[in-house]
């Protein structure tokens, strides 16, 4: 599976991206589609994940301000970020776990991993 996210950009505080991930191969060995970040000196972390039954799972810092949505025909998940915070910065990455895994949070379950794309929110 090949993932190719995108979308990325410099914005104000306050301001609103849509992110996209782009699946292609064979995308129905997959399930759980999700957004990791990471900023400069930290641990990549878990943004938000989506089943391909629309299940969804936010981490807090997001909550409210982001959703996670997926279009199982175009093969894409979207990622649409708004009140971007400056502490939103860094680059993002989309993931996929194996359908086996359903909606998992688990760091070692995404085996498949776009090249990421940058956001940046000044203040």
């Amino acid at each position: 599976v090949q993932l190719q996210a995108s979308g990325g950009g410099l914005v104000q505080a306050g301001g609103s991206l849509r992110l996209s991930c782009g699946a292609s191969g064979p995308v129905r060995s997959i399930n759980a589609v999700a957004w990791y970040r990471q900023a400069p000196g930290k641990q990549r972390e878990l943004v938000a994940t989506i089943t391909s039954g629309h299940s969804t799972h936010y981490t807090d810092s997001v909550k409210g301000r982001f959703t996670i949505s997926r279009d199982n025909m175009k093969n894409t998940v979207y990622l649409q970020m708004s009140g971007l915070k400056p502490d939103d910065t860094g680059v993002y990455y989309c993931a996929a776990a194996p359908r086996s895994r359903g909606l998992t949070i688990r760091f070692e379950d995404y085996a498949y991993w776009g090249q990421g794309t940058q956001v940046t929110v000044s203040s």
